[in-house]
């Protein structure tokens, strides 16, 4: 076991753990983060994405103590001081970009790194920038959508 420390959402933590424990596991068992969720264990579906020191990450593929001494951040630090939710949540909501939920937070992490690098995505830079997301729901029409509203436009009908 060794002392793993990071900041996570602003706030320092310190929790034993044992060297081939994941970043994923060390949040959602070590400090009782469940937020961000682990679909796969294989770094195929994107639901545990988290940011590292600024970088999305999949954190089912990172050991905890690679973060040591990191600025993490998770879905549970996404919404407003006043527990409100944030812009990209509540574009989520509005536009109905979360059917089942599992992959929301990933999808909303990634989302995040994206607009922060780019802050008027295309639809296409969308969609090449979420290719490492999973839906099983299929709903990524409105997960788009929800990128383009919380960017500030609107996703463009094609002419029929």
């Amino acid at each position: 076991m060794t002392q793993v420390s990071m900041t996570v959402n602003g706030k320092a933590v310190s929790v034993e753990a044992e060297g081939n424990t994941l970043l994923s596991t060390f949040l959602r068992e070590g400090l009782g983060m469940t937020g961000t969720h682990v679909g796969c264990d294989t770094s195929q579906c994107g639901v545990c994405v988290v940011h590292v020191n600024g970088r999305p990450v999949k954190s089912c593929n990172m050991f905890a103590a690679e973060a040591e001494g990191a600025e993490v951040a998770t879905i549970e630090g996404m919404a407003n001081e006043d527990g409100s939710l944030g812009v990209i949540q509540q574009a989520f909501q509005d536009n109905h970009g979360l059917q089942c939920g599992f992959c929301t937070p990933g999808m909303v992490m990634s989302a995040a790194a994206l607009l922060a690098e780019n802050p008027k995505p295309s639809e296409a830079e969308i969609r090449a920038y979420l290719s490492g997301n999973l839906c099983r729901c299929t709903g990524y029409h409105n997960i788009i959508k929800s990128i383009l509203a919380a960017s500030g436009q609107e996703m463009k009908v094609a002419a029929e």
